[in-house]
């Protein structure tokens, strides 16, 4: 299945009834919320969604008249999602229990029932026929869809059948990708991708724009009652980290599909983010290139488009082995731009030297769906760890892996 997001063209009459159906999606979680929490603290067994829904039913005709215009499909998706939520957290334990939502925040519903496309227009239930911001595609069946908000835009998201394409690479080559700072990725044939550094760019407009919500927030008031300046002002703070994350995942989108597209094999390595990120000199601009964006957007893309994606374990210590010998250097610090290896004299960009390394233990790595791979002989794996950040953390593990 194959997953489309679109945004959608509201006018002032479908943008409230929107609002109106993401607020009482909202309101059905936080009451279900409630039950649960009540439950418990009585000791009465937690009610499940089915429950919570005919529940719904009885409070919906006698106190949340309200939700009469809204459809059921809201409430009712927002149960499973409570009852979800709660599965999670008693399976997995550093899964926290569930919290209650706050408006304005993930807003999204849930529709389900007559939905059909036409050119670029999508009918929806209870919202009727909605412009969207591009063609649809024609001929597919949509059985549900997920309505969502980011800052001032709405967007909805549906699913498609999608084949696996024959393979129709012109390059049948190995490419290794290194990803960085100064540059987002430097590849294996020499070619270097730009890091636009979105949030970079928009870091002094950023915070002018939280100072200026700041000075409006009132103390001592509640979100509900706070000012309409105020809600402007945190509206154009949203604004602007919307543009910031669509920049960056417009780039990121343009870079992977070039790389499943255009190659049989893509190598990278498994990049410690959380580790690197401890790194507070540098947490800012590696979290800004969106390293595991673009780790995900390349797994489903290289199966899209045929292609194979490998990823070599992080203790592979790629900077600082000589592409040419084969040697590896037992200090390699983040200054040092320019491998120059003491045993044949290559000199080399590092990040190029790198991308080479992933590109060259392609062929030795064992043959496996999109994980982590090891070689037949990993007697380097923890005893050599690429240390290219003066990360101060008493775990090895923890330390930069590469930037």
């Amino acid at each position: 299945m194959k997953s489309i997001q679109v945004r959608l063209e509201f006018n002032n009459e479908k943008r409230s009834l929107a609002a109106q159906h993401a607020g009482t999606a909202r309101y059905a979680y936080n009451w279900g919320l409630a039950k649960s929490q009540k439950a418990h603290q009585l000791g009465l067994k937690r009610p499940t969604a089915v429950d919570l829904h005919k529940e719904w039913v009885v409070f919906k005709h006698t106190e949340a008249t309200w939700a009469a215009s809204v459809s059921k499909c809201a409430p009712q998706e927002a149960f499973r999602h409570l009852n979800t939520a709660y599965q999670r957290a008693f399976k997995m334990k550093h899964v926290r229990l569930p919290k209650f939502k706050k408006k304005g925040q993930k807003d999204s519903f849930y529709l389900e029932g007559s939905i059909h496309l036409k050119g670029n227009r999508i009918q929806l239930p209870k919202l009727g026929w909605v412009k969207c911001s591009e063609t649809l595609p024609q001929g597919v069946v949509v059985k549900n869809v997920t309505v969502s908000r980011q800052a001032e835009h709405w967007f909805v998201s549906f699913k498609m059948p999608h084949s696996k394409s024959v393979p129709t690479i012109d390059n049948q080559s190995i490419i290794g990708v290194d990803l960085g700072i100064k540059t987002l990725a430097t590849l294996s044939d020499g070619q270097t991708i730009a890091n636009l550094r979105p949030y970079r760019q928009h870091k002094r407009k950023l915070r002018l724009a939280q100072r200026q919500a700041s000075k409006k927030y009132i103390k001592g008031k509640s979100a509900k009652e706070q000012s309409h300046n105020y809600q402007k002002a945190q509206a154009n703070v949203a604004k602007i980290h919307y543009k910031i994350a669509r920049i960056r995942k417009d780039a990121l989108h343009q870079v992977t599909t070039r790389l499943a597209k255009n190659h049989r094999e893509v190598v990278i390595e498994n990049l410690n983010i959380k580790g690197m990120s401890r790194n507070h000199k540098l947490a800012s601009a590696i979290l800004d290139g969106g390293f595991y964006e673009f780790r995900r957007q390349l797994t489903y893309k290289c199966e899209w488009y045929g292609s194979k994606l490998t990823i070599v374990d992080r203790f592979y210590p790629s900077s600082k082995t000589c592409s040419g010998c084969q040697k590896v250097k037992k200090e390699l610090s983040l200054k040092e731009r320019t491998y120059c290896c003491e045993h044949c004299g290559l000199a080399i960009d590092r990040d190029l030297n790198a991308a080479i390394n992933l590109r060259n233990q392609a062929v030795s790595y064992t043959v496996s769906a999109c994980g982590v791979f090891k070689p037949p002989n990993d007697s380097f794996v923890g005893n050599t760890v690429k240390q290219e950040a003066d990360c101060e953390i008493e775990n090895v593990q923890d330390c930069v892996s590469s930037v």
